[in-house]
């Protein structure tokens, strides 16, 4: 690489970049509680007392059919949880206020070695993550109307407990009912399509009654804090220790992140048109979406009292009068799923920013654009890295060039460097001096092989985001022994050739007259070596490809400059 202290540089960018991941997962927000093996499943019924409203949840103050009767026959009201399958969600749905109170991903198991088990997204047990929505009535005079609006404590009626859409080529849809003093009544509406994790959410009013009716919708993403994530974790392979979890928001130009912390801090509310509000966490999210061109008035909340505190992003809709005899509808949509990047750019702009790959997303978006057009060829994520990695290499040929010939060069001197090293024993100015001047005499630059290599430092740190977020490379297989390259390889093959790569490299390497630099650079294989045993597959598999390039044209240069 260049100057003997080249690699040095190179690996300290590397370190320096690993000290900052920690420094960063330091303040990071706390984690999502883990997935376990056995998860429990739902009760279908619930017998608790429905939960009297808080003030401190709930925000200030496209129709998918016609309407529809529901079946006479409705469940009594208190709280029963409503099972709704289809082939890619299955969801509980509290028929108090309708809320989503668990959503499961059969697409997406807990780990390869539990495929039978799925992703839990939404949930409660010791800590919440759940979907609500509800109605809010203008108050008119300081009366309190409240009553004239179901809220997302408000016990709905349903015309059965089970839905099974898994078999469906047809959208489906699920009614709740709520009826209301004075004539009011409310149809919420749950409109799944199939193979989609979108689903469309809607909220009719019906006013039966003499008096006009004035209110807004509002839909929130609740969650707990949870616990603080393992300070060690990411040494171990846990590359959801350093993902984004935390809240999000666009406002139809900027896309914006909120940790818990920034929550604690400071409640945000704003008027905005055309965004969304989002939960984001490794690999998955939610999202309510409202409809385009409406001012909204996007919230955030923190609810203590719990074991942990709990968080809220939402919106509420401009306000809507619905005269006697007249009904309206308030939509959204609501997306619980994968941050599968070329569906969430579809539902809305900025939602693939979800994806979150750091203040390097300039680079990283191609990146991967890059790599998903070669696994469309492919069809293998592992082949795609390292077409991906020969790609790279091709791009920064010339930039490696200078660098190898520039260590060629630096070879030539290691015995006159040792011969000065040794004149001048141990007065290291008049060395420097002498050294500068063999520089100047003989036109070598001794940082020429430097800064490439640098400039390559940004891609490689944007292509580690990409392939730790992309959930493409979620339990993606690649050969024989590595079915997933999202964790590490389990048989540590791949970090143990990727340590021989490097010392390979550190033997083409010009021999650094210092003494403590040459054991230094020794020691760094090793120290990699250990290292990349915990990392992703994936990221490994980079690394070597990148190595076993940079060594044979490191070698091919070398040996014409001999010749």
């Amino acid at each position: 690489m260049g100057d003997p202290r080249l690699f040095l540089y190179g690996a300290l960018a590397i370190m320096l970049f690993l000290v900052w991941q920690t420094w960063e997962l330091e303040k990071a927000p706390p984690s999502v509680p883990g997935q376990t093996l056995n998860q429990p499943s739902a009760p279908s019924e619930r017998t608790q007392d429905t939960p009297a409203p808080q003030a401190d949840d709930m925000p200030e103050a496209r129709s998918v059919e016609p309407a529809a009767d529901l079946p006479n026959e409705t469940l009594p009201e208190r709280s029963n949880w409503i099972r709704v399958r289809t082939d890619v969600l299955d969801l509980q749905i509290d028929t108090v206020g309708g809320n989503v109170v668990q959503a499961d991903l059969p697409l997406y198991p807990v780990s390869l070695e539990a495929r039978d088990i799925p992703t839990r997204l939404l949930y409660i047990s010791n800590e919440k993550y759940v979907v609500q929505s509800g109605l809010t009535h203008d108050t008119s005079g300081g009366l309190d109307l409240s009553h004239r609006a179901p809220s997302h404590h408000a016990p709905y009626q349903a015309g059965r407990l089970q839905y099974d859409f898994s078999e469906s080529t047809e959208p489906k849809t699920v009614i709740l009912r709520w009826n209301g003093p004075d004539g009011i009544q409310v149809l919420k509406r749950f409109h799944f399509t199939p193979g989609r994790y979108l689903v469309d959410v809607t909220h009719e009013v019906r006013n039966q009654g003499e008096e006009e009716w004035v209110g807004r919708q509002y839909r929130q993403l609740r969650r707990s804090a949870g616990r603080a994530p393992d300070r060690t974790s990411l040494l171990f392979g846990n590359t959801e220790a350093i993902s984004f979890i935390g809240a999000a928001y666009h406002d139809s130009q900027t896309y914006h992140k909120l940790s818990f912390e920034d929550m604690d801090e400071q409640p945000f509310s704003e008027n905005l048109t055309d965004g969304w509000v989002a939960m984001l966490q490794h690999y998955f999210v939610s999202a309510w979406v409202p409809p385009r061109g409406d001012v909204e008035r996007y919230y955030t909340r923190v609810v203590r009292g719990g074991r942990y505190p709990e968080y809220i992003i939402g919106m509420h809709s401009p306000a809507r009068r619905i005269a006697p005899g007249s009904s309206a509808q308030f939509a959204s949509q609501l997306y619980v799923g994968p941050k599968d990047q070329n569906k969430l750019e579809e539902i809305a702009d900025g939602l693939d920013l979800t994806v979150d790959y750091g203040i390097l997303t300039i680079l990283s978006k191609p990146l991967f654009w890059i790599l998903d057009h070669i696994y469309w060829l492919t069809g293998n994520w592992g082949w795609s890295i390292v077409l991906l990695t020969v790609l790279i290499k091709l791009l920064f040929y010339k930039l490696s060039e200078t660098s190898y010939r520039s260590m060629a060069k630096m070879r030539k001197f290691a015995p006159r460097v040792q011969q000065l090293r040794e004149r001048y024993g141990s007065d290291r100015v008049k060395m420097n001096e002498a050294m500068m001047k063999m520089y100047r005499e003989e036109k070598v630059n001794p940082l020429g092989g430097c800064w490439p290599i640098l400039v390559q430092v940004p891609v490689f740190i944007a292509l580690y985001w990409v392939l730790l977020e992309s959930v493409e490379l979620r339990q993606a297989p690649f050969v024989a022994w590595i079915q997933d390259l999202s964790v590490r390889d389990p048989y540590y093959v791949l970090p143990l050739l990727m340590g021989a790569s490097m010392v390979v490299q550190t033997k083409l390497n010009p021999t650094p007259p210092d003494p403590f630099q040459a054991k230094l650079m020794m020691a760094l294989p090793i120290v990699f070596t250990v290292f990349f045993l915990f990392f992703p597959a994936g990221l490994v598999l980079y690394w070597l490809v990148n190595n076993l390039l940079s060594i044979a044209q490191q070698w091919f240069i070398i040996r014409r400059m001999n010749a």
